[in-house]
């Protein structure tokens, strides 16, 4: 997740640079595009990239401390199972 994070940003840069140069190479489809367009997509497309790179460092974080925290050697245990006593003396 974290290097989706870093590929859609260097993509979000090179969106940025050349759609503010030539807005028209980057927004083909549109009939009129601008360079405040490119900057409203430019700064979409980094809020998704800074949000997959925190969510890839938080589950990265997760796989980390459980693997602290689980126990090495999980293989079943017997336990004691109380029996009633009976009383023979009736």
């Amino acid at each position: 997740m974290i290097i989706a994070a870093f590929n859609l940003g260097i993509v979000t840069l090179l969106f940025f640079i050349i759609g503010m140069i030539k807005p028209k190479w980057v927004l083909f489809f549109l009939k009129k595009p601008d360079r405040f367009m490119v900057l409203i997509i430019s700064a979409v497309l980094f809020m998704i990239s800074a949000t997959l790179y925190g969510e890839g460092n938080r589950r990265e974080e997760m796989k980390a401390a459980s693997k602290k925290t689980a126990p090495q050697n999980t293989s079943p245990m017997p336990s004691p199972i109380p029996v009633p006593k009976t009383s023979e003396a009736k």
